[in-house]
This record gives structure tokens, C-alpha cells and sequence, in this order.
């Protein structure tokens, strides 16, 4: 895929400055890291572990660990997150109620219940919007990245329309070169890029007969951008060769532990929202705890070297961090074939990470029960949470989103509407 294909894919947007820019306050974040954990991580086996609950709800991961918070334990299999919790709150009562992929995911991204007549933006979108190229945003790299692949569970940017879906690079940042899609392409160094556009103008003869024509000029100018961002310095943010081996190795030489350097450097760069797809086998029907020993300790290392990468680099601060799935897995393990120590869905809680952007670190907001069955105290929903975001990024709760029918819609959902919440997040603030 070349500079023809980036084009196609909108790294050039003129026409999104047509529209006024929408009101927006400051605020004390100015990007945000969502580390989506795709399919629905185990709440005890990770945040919210339940060591008096038994053998058939803890299953061999009875252990947790302290914390450098005091009265904070997590899982056993996270030593390096445990050294970090001073920089991370957790909110154990997370809830929303649903077991279905697709509904709870739509839920937990976008703070609303999936069904209605419109299919609204998740949150990538909609900083896209507010923090994107409408309020200023001059990059050439898109406002709203994924890492590594789409999260496919639903169309992210809604109603908003296709500028506003996330970049999804494909690639795998742990390989070699991280074969971006579109900017880095395997097999084609960069001295046969500039061979190709070199190629492309000699035979653009209409181009040639047109160029004080407008829209000839404004392909002119994208094209540009295009390969600005292959072969000049924009593109460089994909290029980990520029780390030091050792902190490469901190992260962790996998596709998550890259991916989290990745969106480390693009914060650097000013990108207001990176999302990690974090595929890692997480929808535990079967086997949970094997996948567990496996998964947990390339997750803890990194996401713990993001955590204090961003705060060696004074970063942390500008940056929220939001790790979460779509939903928990049943507290009570199914030991029976075919699951053999298996668990299910589980909307009734759930945890969630939340770290820097102004957010204080070292607090657990709201609390499950004994077994990590039901929400005990301070519920938690989704609407909650990403509004709370929202605040730290100065775009208010009430802002109105571009809507193509006309209709008076706002980024979240108004008390009129009726949908179940506790309230912002003030004790995190």
C-alpha cells in the first residue's frame, strides 16, 4: 500500500475544517493510552482477587500480591504492576449488566445501550473530534490510532462517519521493521519509494496540463502529506529501532510490550488517542488459569514499563491510561468438561485501570463482594467512567456531537434519557 492508498484512507482531511470547531475547555490531560482488553479479562485473577473465597472461585491463584500502596493487593502473576500502584487507581465495581460480546463492548466504548436508532461514536471518535483536526490538531499522523488490529466489534466512529475511525496499523511492532500499513511496506526500501513517486510524475501528463486547476492542487498537496509521512520524519514514530535495546526489553520483545512503546512515542508526538487491541486470549471459556500463567506476566511487564516510561518522561500526567474489557468472567470456575477450569462472561462487575491525565494513582474506587459476584458499594458505569475522561480532557459531558439527521445529541447521555449512573469519578480527581 502506498501514498495512492493513504490518501484513500484520509491522512488528508481538508473538508473537516469546514465545520465550526466544537466548544472545548482545557484540560489536564491531552491524550489518552485505552489498552482494550479484548474479549473480557478475569477480575479475580487480575484487580479484584478473592483469596477467602475458595478454590472454586480463586482455582490456583489464591496468592495475591502487595502492593507499594498499602491495604492494595492484585493478582500474583502482576510483580512488576505491584511495584506501580502508587501511579494507577482501580475501580472494582465496574457494571453494566450484559454477557454479550458485541452489546457489552458497544456499552463500555461509546457509555450507551446498543439497539436504539443510532449507532453513536466511541470514545476514540469522539476525542477525534474534539481534540482532532476540528480543534487545530496539525499532524500528519491521524488523531486516533489502533494498535495493531480494528477492534471489529462495532463501527467505532458511529454516526460521526469514516473520518473519524480510527488508523489501525496492522503489523506487528515487535518484528524487525513494523510494516505499518501505508507507511512502511515489506520488501520496498525507501530509496524505491521516492523511484515510484519519481515514476508517478513523469507520467502524470494530466496532472502536468491541470496543475493550476483546484482540485488538481488539493491531490498535489495530499500527496505530499502522504509521503511526508512514508519517508520523512512523521512516519519515524514507527520506528522502534530509534529505543534503546534495553528498554525495549523492559517492554517486552511481544506484540503487546511493542505496542505499548509504540503508543508511548505517540504521545510524544501529540496523538490524542491510541487504542491497544489487546487480542490476547482473554475470552477464557476454557482452561482460564493456563491462559492466565501465560498472558499476566507479558501484560504486567507491559503495561508497568508504559506506567513508569511515561512518568520518567513527564508524561503520565498529561496522559490518561484506561485499561478495561467489555466485561468480567464468572467468579465460580467452571471445572467440568469441555471448559476444564473455564469461566464465562460476567457484566454484573468488573475492574478497571485508571492512570495519569490528572487522575490520582494509589486508590480503588468502589468495591465487589466476598466472591466477586455483585457490585457491595459505589457502582460504577460505563457512562460514569468515560465521562470522567472526558472532564480530564476538557470536552464537556454536555457538548453537542455533529449529527447527520439533525438531532440534538450529546457526547454522553443526558439524565433525560434514563440510563443507570453513580456519577463522575470526583474521588479520582
Amino acid at each position: 500500500m502506498g501514498a495512492a492508498a493513504l490518501m484513500a484512507r484520509g491522512f488528508s482531511l481538508p473538508a473537516w475544517a469546514a465545520t465550526p470547531a466544537p466548544a472545548v475547555t482545557v484540560g489536564r490531560a491531552k491524550s489518552v493510552i485505552q489498552i482494550w482488553m479484548w474479549g473480557g479479562p478475569a477480575h479475580l485473577d487480575t484487580f479484584d482477587p478473592k483469596p477467602g473465597a475458595g478454590a472454586d472461585y480463586c482455582g490456583p491463584l489464591d496468592h495475591p500480591m502487595a502492593t507499594n500502596v498499602s491495604g492494595i493487593q492484585i493478582g500474583e502473576l502482576m510483580p512488576m504492576l505491584a511495584k506501580q500502584a502508587d501511579k494507577y487507581s482501580l475501580i472494582r465495581s465496574m457494571t453494566h449488566g450484559l454477557n454479550a460480546h458485541e452489546t457489552a463492548s458497544y456499552t463500555v466504548q461509546t457509555g450507551r445501550l446498543s439497539g436504539g436508532h443510532d449507532v453513536f461514536p466511541n470514545v476514540g471518535a469522539v476525542v477525534s473530534l474534539f481534540k482532532g483536526y476540528r480543534a487545530g490538531y496539525k499532524g500528519l499522523i491521524p488523531p486516533y490510532i489502533v494498535l495493531t488490529e480494528p477492534q471489529g466489534r462495532f463501527s467505532e466512529a458511529g454516526f460521526l462517519g469514516q473520518p473519524y475511525k480510527p488508523f489501525a496499523t496492522g503489523g506487528d511492532p515487535a518484528q524487525p521493521r513494523f510494516a505499518v500499513e501505508g507507511v512502511i511496506v515489506p520488501g520496498v526500501s525507501d530509496q524505491r519509494q521516492r523511484d515510484r513517486r519519481a515514476l508517478l510524475h513523469q507520467l502524470d501528463t494530466l496532472g502536468h496540463a491541470l496543475k493550476d486547476d483546484p482540485q488538481v492542487a488539493l491531490l498535489d498537496a495530499t500527496e505530499k502529506q502522504a509521503y511526508e509521512l512514508i519517508l520523512g520524519d512523521a512516519g519515524k514514530v514507527f520506528d522502534l529501532s530509534e529505543e534503546k535495546d534495553d528498554l525495549r526489553a523492559r517492554y517486552g520483545r511481544t506484540t503487546f510490550g511493542q505496542s505499548c512503546l509504540v503508543a508511548r512515542r505517540l504521545v510524544e508526538r501529540g496523538i490524542p488517542y491510541i487504542t491497544i487491541n489487546y487480542r490476547g486470549d482473554w475470552d477464557t471459556h476454557k482452561q482460564n488459569f493456563q491462559t492466565m500463567r501465560r498472558r499476566l506476566p507479558e501484560m504486567d511487564k507491559g503495561l508497568a514499563t508504559l506506567l513508569e516510561d511515561l512518568a520518567d518522561r513527564a508524561l503520565l500526567e498529561s496522559t490518561v491510561v484506561w485499561w478495561c474489557g467489555e466485561f468480567g468472567r464468572t467468579p465460580k470456575i467452571a471445572w467440568e468438561a469441555p471448559w476444564n477450569g473455564g469461566r464465562g462472561h460476567w457484566g454484573q462487575v468488573f475492574s478497571a485501570l485508571l492512570a495519569g491525565g490528572g487522575f490520582k494513582g494509589g486508590q480503588v474506587v468502589g468495591a465487589s463482594d466476598a466472591r466477586g459476584e455483585e457490585v457491595k458499594s459505589r457502582p460504577v458505569y460505563p457512562l460514569d467512567l468515560i465521562g470522567s475522561i472526558y472532564r480530564q480532557l476538557g470536552i464537556p459531558v454536555d457538548a453537542r456531537l455533529p449529527h447527520p439527521e439533525g438531532v440534538e445529541t450529546h457526547v454522553l447521555p443526558m439524565p433525560a434519557e434514563g440510563l443507570p449512573t453513580a456519577g463522575l469519578l470526583k474521588e479520582l480527581v
